[in-house]
């Protein structure tokens, strides 16, 4: 390779590197606006982003399950399997879901739980091809997973949801 080519394709390999810097801090940015953008929504109001929006701060899991009405593998989650206390939220927005003194081992491999941490935390919309109906965060319309009939008293309700939608707030020691 003569030293001119060598030097062109430096000169290529460098530009290339410095275009893929500029985007990767572009998005960097953007991600960061619309974070600061969701941290400044008081959580009792609501939250509506685009999804091109959601797809700058949720993982690519969280975006198919949380925006796509996805599912995740049961038994391979983050939290089916999970006995401490602490408070179940929206991976999306934040906004209080479930206490882990609802959660019970429903043998689903999801994270399962007997009631919402208050009424206003979720929505259950339309029936679904699952027997169920879908259930949504409140605040932000996100996809969380499923309620059934089949769950224990006091509310013989059981509502499915995945792992993925939720991050889990560990309580304060005591």
């Amino acid at each position: 390779m003569s030293r001119i080519t060598l030097r062109l394709f430096t000169l290529v390999l460098g530009c290339v590197g410095i275009s893929s810097c500029n985007s990767a801090k572009s998005y960097e940015a953007e991600s960061a606006r619309i974070r600061a953008k969701l941290d400044a929504i008081p959580l009792d109001e609501k939250v509506q982003f685009t999804n091109d929006e959601w797809k700058y701060i949720l993982t690519s899991l969280q975006y198919y399950v949380l925006r796509r009405k996805g599912t995740e593998l049961p038994f391979a989650n983050a939290y089916w399997h999970t006995h401490e206390n602490g408070t179940y939220i929206c991976a999306a927005c934040g906004n209080p879901l479930f206490s882990s003194e609802a959660k019970y081992d429903s043998g689903t491999g999801w994270p399962s739980f007997w009631q919402p941490i208050g009424g206003e935390a979720v929505k259950a919309a339309s029936h679904s091809s699952f027997g169920g109906s879908e259930i949504t965060c409140a605040r932000c319309g996100s996809h969380l997973g499923h309620v059934f009939d089949d769950g224990p008293k006091p509310t013989g309700l059981r509502y499915c949801m995945n792992s993925v939608a939720l991050k889990f707030v560990k309580a304060p020691a005591k």
